[in-house]
């Protein structure tokens, strides 16, 4: 954790504040503030625990899907946290579930508070908090992104990552192996994959949605490429066994995933072409370049506007 990379991270934040009134102009029709992100589960939904395997289980319904690692002694690791108004009933379910409240380990997949709600208890408590760099820097910061019409606040010192990395790697959580690396620039440029190869489970974070279109957070790093790319990189890891938990929705198979990288593959080459066809966003949204994934994945709207202006960073880094 060097001053250089805390400051390239916080640079990274001001400048695209320079953006927000270009972005806002680039779509008239569209009032981006207004746009519904359906990214999370609502606070009062109820919590389900699904077993999947000895030691490992899956926590539904606090925000984010959570992964609960028990080792032999009663030691918890755990892959993010659900928003933080679910905080109390997820470590009780946690509790109940595993027969352990001791969380020696708390991995945020991403900076978004519905992976980060557990970070100010936890973060008290003196769990051991880890994430990739960029997650840290976005955590200390104010965010304000064009499509919203709130601010996130920075999270306190406590509360954010005391230990990170930077592009791959692997823990021992009391005797078991944990693998970690970083899916670059995909849904925002901390995203993070979590793999136990002894149980073949691999939590995707927030890379990959089930349950509706992802969101494309570029104002934080993302782009539709980089999902690609992302996706590309979690097939690598995974088999015909694998058991593949996205950041929301049900679990997933190894060929439901070669499935959904051939999805966005085809849509991020039709956004591509409509984007370098000098095409407005709007211009975009009315080409319809997802029409026959809508009956499954929902209203699209919100998905390809930010698909299309992910694009200018990497494909008109003038603009």
């Amino acid at each position: 954790m060097t001053q250089s990379a805390r400051t390239q991270g916080l640079s990274v934040s001001i400048s695209r504040r320079s953006l927000l009134k270009a972005v806002r102009r680039s779509v008239p029709g569209i009032a981006l503030g207004s746009l519904t992100l359906q990214t999370a589960c609502s606070a009062d939904a109820p919590l389900t625990v699904n077993p999947l395997s000895d030691s490992l289980s899956l926590i539904s319904g606090a925000g984010s899907n959570v992964l609960v690692k028990r080792a032999p002694g009663g030691e918890l690791l755990v892959v993010d946290g659900g928003l933080e108004a679910n905080a109390e009933a997820l470590l009780d379910s946690i509790e109940q579930s595993s027969g352990s409240g001791n969380i020696t380990t708390l991995m945020n997949t991403h900076w978004h508070r519905e992976q980060t709600g557990l970070n100010r208890i936890l973060g008290e408590t003196g769990s051991r908090i880890f994430a990739h760099e960029n997650t840290r820097l976005w955590l200390g910061v104010e965010i304000e992104r064009p499509w919203e019409d709130f601010t996130f606040a920075p999270l306190p010192e406590s509360a954010r990552p005391g230990e990170t990395f930077y592009f791959y790697g692997n823990m021992d959580h009391f005797g078991s192996t944990v693998w970690y690396g970083n899916l670059v620039q995909a849904h925002t440029d901390g995203d993070m994959y979590v793999f136990f190869p002894e149980e073949n489970i691999l939590h995707a974070g927030g890379v990959i949605a089930n349950d509706a279109y992802p969101l494309i957070d570029w104002w934080t790093g993302g782009w539709i490429g980089g999902l690609v790319n992302g996706l590309e990189t979690l097939i690598g890891l995974a088999n015909a066994d694998t058991v593949i938990v996205p950041a929301n929705g049900p679990v997933m198979t190894y060929a439901e995933l070669l499935a959904m990288r051939e999805m966005y593959n085809t849509i991020f080459r039709r956004v591509r072409d409509l984007f370098m066809n000098a095409n407005s966003p709007q211009e975009t949204l009315d080409a319809a370049p997802t029409a026959e994934f809508d009956a499954r994945w929902g209203d699209p709207d919100a998905f390809v506007l930010l698909a299309h202006q992910s694009l200018i960073p990497h494909l008109a880094p003038d603009a």
